[in-house]
């Protein structure tokens, strides 16, 4: 793994001289290489590999939606930390440490709400009603904690990690971090005590290259651990986007399938053959079916041959039935017609005969019957 700073950088930063050896802490000794003019020398492979670790908790945790409390209160680091801080878009503390800023967080965040406050005053023009001491002592009272809380206005909680810079001169930010149990990274000199820091960066504290090199590296785990974050936002976004239009196909194709299921998909072959034939749609779905039958071998074929054959028969029967009905009515009115006209003929033929036979019979007896004596007499 290649190293965030090489030693080239740090040799030329000044980051390996310590202190005198008569102003040194015992407890650095396993971080002292060696003894040279009186002065200690910091073994840089330790600083190398404690940079390296640094440098990846702080880009994980701003990756993972931390934030990393900035603070040097010292004046060769003031102005270092607030520019890699406001940089890197983190929370820092460059003036004096104020008591319970950690451990008394809810008072210290009513204090910047008072800061806004008088701030949103001063600039509506309202803080002009007041009277001349009034306003004086508002822009007094905006200043002092503008000074003391600039760097902090913008931190809605505790952080998660903690970057100090003199371990010494920052001890109550130390202390206050280790009673709720925040992980603290500093740069650690040789006249320092490492016992209350999570992860120890033996380093050069006084010089402005060594503190400008190693802040600015910091800041950069920063940036970077944003950039990562806002990668991964916007990964979740397009999959949540994904999953959105697969469950939206989904429900359409549910509805679809609801909609527009034919029988022939859901039904067996045998209730199909009770049901009777069918008008199908011909579509894309019902061609894939019918290809799909054609490879597979058919079982269900002989099954509903013989239902379309016995419909065939059913129907020739019918039809032949349909037209033997109307050749028996047809023989049976024929005869009564032909019935009817004999009927009408010898009705006629009756009624021409009945006054021929009536006339004549009642002419011939009388006329008979008048020679009859006669006849008889002259024989």
């Amino acid at each position: 793994m290649s190293s965030v700073i090489s030693m080239k950088s740090l040799l030329e930063s000044g980051v390996h001289f310590g202190h005198r050896t008569n102003k040194w802490h015992p407890a650095m000794r396993p971080y002292i290489f060696t003894e040279r003019n009186g002065i200690h020398i910091i073994d840089l492979q330790q600083t190398v590999k404690a940079i390296n670790n640094a440098y990846n908790l702080i880009r994980d945790t701003v990756q993972n939606g931390g934030s990393v409390l900035f603070v040097g209160t010292k004046r060769q680091a003031q102005e270092t930390i607030r520019d890699e801080a406001l940089r890197a878009g983190q929370p820092f503390v460059t003036e004096r440490w104020l008591g319970g800023m950690i451990t008394n967080w809810s008072t210290i965040f009513q204090r910047i709400m008072e800061m806004e406050r008088l701030e949103k005053l001063r600039d509506s023009g309202d803080i002009k009603r007041l009277t001349k001491k009034e306003g004086l002592m508002i822009e007094r009272q905006i200043n002092r904690l503008n000074l003391r809380l600039s760097g902090v206005r913008n931190m809605k909680r505790l952080p998660d990690l903690l970057f100090v810079i003199d371990v010494t001169r920052e001890a109550t930010a130390v202390h206050e971090a280790n009673l709720r149990e925040i992980p603290v990274i500093a740069l650690v000199d040789t006249n320092c005590d490492p016992s209350d820091v999570d992860y120890v960066i033996p380093s050069n504290d006084d010089a402005i290259r060594a503190i400008k090199l190693l802040v600015a590296k910091m800041a950069d785990a920063a940036i970077e651990g944003k950039s990562m974050r806002k990668d991964e936002e916007q990964e979740e976004i397009g999959l949540v986007s994904e999953t959105d239009d697969m469950s939206a196909s989904v429900t359409r194709g549910q509805v679809e399938l609801e909609v527009d299921i034919p029988d022939e998909d859901i039904l067996g072959a045998a209730t199909l053959a009770k049901l009777g034939p069918r008008k199908v749609e011909v579509t894309e779905e019902t061609v894939e079916a019918v290809e799909i039958a054609e490879v597979v071998p058919a079982e269900t074929t002989p099954v509903e041959e013989p239902v379309v054959i016995e419909e065939t028969v059913a129907i020739e029967e019918t039809v032949v039935s349909e037209e033997a009905v109307p050749a028996e009515t047809t023989s049976v009115e024929e005869p009564v017609v032909i019935e009817e006209a004999a009927v009408i003929e010898e009705t006629v033929v009756s009624e021409e005969a009945v006054p021929a036979v009536s006339e004549e019979p009642v002419k011939k007896p009388a006329r008979k019957t008048k020679t009859a004596p006669a006849a008889d007499a002259e024989k």
